[in-house]
């Protein structure tokens, strides 16, 4: 009799899963716009249809290839194809999730682990570098894109005081320090987190907690050796996701083009640095921060308020595509 419940547990965890799952799911297609989305597909040709979505799964191959790497650095056997599957999964969990577009890492953990045996810190390890060339690469583009918004005439007349820079460039430049840090031996976020992990060592009640101190912690140790290991590995990780982003760029240029839009260098890359922004919110997919930043842009740029929500439309839909997709492959492969 006390073997029943014990059985049941793996199936009754995977239940709640696929409802979390499908509760998520169709949420986001009973918030999602629709029949707008549908209407804005229309002002495109096929071929412009058709061009984007080449684009877009390029984009998401350099994605993966960027985790591949680093993943195929310790352990060799793992191939890519499958990783793409693993990382649309992760970006569905992440792309529903309120927050900056994270949310996914666990499933990526747990696929590695499941699928091909790496430890748990081994894995873990593996994401954390991936996050942290992700990071790198995102902060270079604000970086490069808040240049971008204050030479564009994007805020008009308002200029923010000069000691703004201050901060804001020691934010960006955060994924870089960290990784040199890690390359020199030393581990800032274990230096924070010790003195919890020890505080917390012992009592019970914090036991979960306590192990996922010591997971993140030994994690950046052989993060760290990863650095001093592998940096050709690194290095190409960094160019592969520096690749994406300028895919991203191209992706967004070619949408304006394709509603019509006449925007220079500089302002293409404001508008797309407010597209940005607006994930930061603390909004499940960022619903209404798009729509608001693309209206604020196009107006902004002296071009229509309808060609802003054209545009955070085709954006949508797209995202709304790789994000059910990516709900779906996680209620199968969890």
């Amino acid at each position: 009799m006390t073997d029943a419940p014990a059985q049941k547990r793996p199936w009754f965890g995977r239940l709640l899963w696929l409802v979390l799952l499908a509760v998520l799911l169709v949420w986001a297609l009973q918030n999602a716009p629709l029949t707008e989305i549908w209407d804005s597909l229309k002002l495109l040709r096929p071929w412009q249809l058709g061009a984007l979505l080449a684009l877009n799964a390029v984009i998401f191959a350099l994605i993966t290839a960027r985790w591949w790497l680093i993943v195929r650095a310790e352990a060799r056997a793992v191939p890519f194809l499958p990783l793409v599957v693993y990382r649309l999964a992760a970006f569905g969990m992440s792309y529903f999730t309120p927050g900056p577009q994270v949310g996914g890492e666990p499933l990526q953990i747990l696929y590695l682990k499941n699928a091909y045996g790496l430890t748990a810190v081994r894995a873990t390890a593996a994401v954390i570098m991936d996050k942290l060339l992700e990071f790198l690469a995102n902060f270079l583009f604000l970086a490069l894109g808040l240049f971008a918004v204050a030479g564009s005439g994007m805020l008009g007349s308002f200029a923010p005081p000069a000691w703004v820079a201050v901060p804001v460039g020691l934010l960006l430049l955060w994924p870089l320090l960290h990784i040199i840090l890690l390359y020199r031996r030393r581990h800032p976020l274990s230096a924070l987190l010790k003195p919890l992990h020890k505080f917390l060592s012992g009592r019970k009640r914090f036991a979960a907690l306590e192990t996922f101190l010591r997971l993140v912690i030994v994690s950046e140790h052989l993060a760290a050796l990863f650095c001093r290991r592998h940096l050709g590995a690194l290095l190409a990780a960094l160019g592969v996701s520096l690749l994406s982003w300028a895919g991203m760029a191209l992706e967004y240029h070619l949408m304006l083009t394709f509603l019509s839009a006449d925007l220079t260098l500089a302002e293409t890359l404001a508008a797309l640095t407010v597209v940005r922004l607006s994930f930061l919110a603390p909004l499940p997919a960022g619903l209404g921060a798009l729509e608001a930043s693309q209206v604020f842009a196009a107006t902004a740029f002296g071009l229509p308020a309808a060609l802003g929500i054209s545009l955070a439309l085709l954006m949508r839909g797209r995202d709304m595509l790789l994000g059910g997709l990516g709900l779906l492959i996680a209620a199968v492969k969890k």
